[in-house]
């Protein structure tokens, strides 16, 4: 799996003209599944972004986890994580898992954090979305399992 977070000030992610996910101050997290991924490295992952210590204590110093921000996740599907641009003009996706498994890893990985007691919000699988956030740092991270 991997992931792009973003510490975020706000987020929200929009189907459409709806708003169906948004987040105040958190993580902003674009996740992508691989063909080889397992329940492991949805486990392996939630457990990291939870634990990252990515906030900012009252030192201004990066120290604090997401638990103890008590900041919320939004978690937005994204395969194009997996996309190849070695050959060619054309970014190829075969390295993005398929669709099913795609999504049973997704839904793992939102509950793991919800069980850890983080508030998670959401975007839609498999839909066309509109993301905007107000990145906080600006602090990006890339993690993978």
């Amino acid at each position: 799996m991997r992931a792009v977070i973003q510490r975020v000030t706000k987020a929200e992610v929009t189907v459409g003209e709806n708003i169906v996910g948004g987040i105040t101050s958190g993580l902003c997290i674009l996740l992508g599944v691989s063909r080889d991924d397992e329940v492991a490295d949805a486990d392996f992952l939630s457990e990291k972004i939870k634990n990252l210590r990515v906030f900012e204590d009252q030192e201004g110093k990066m120290n604090l986890s997401l638990v103890a921000a008590r900041g919320e996740v939004l978690v937005v599907s994204q395969f194009t994580l997996y996309a190849s641009c070695k050959k060619g003009n054309r970014p190829s996706f075969t390295d993005a898992a398929p669709l099913a498994h795609a999504e049973n890893l997704y839904n793992h990985f939102i509950g793991r954090l919800r069980d850890a007691g983080v508030s998670v919000a959401t975007g839609q699988f498999q839909a066309r979305m509109k993301v905007s956030l107000v990145n906080d740092g600006p602090a990006t991270f890339v993690l993978e399992s």
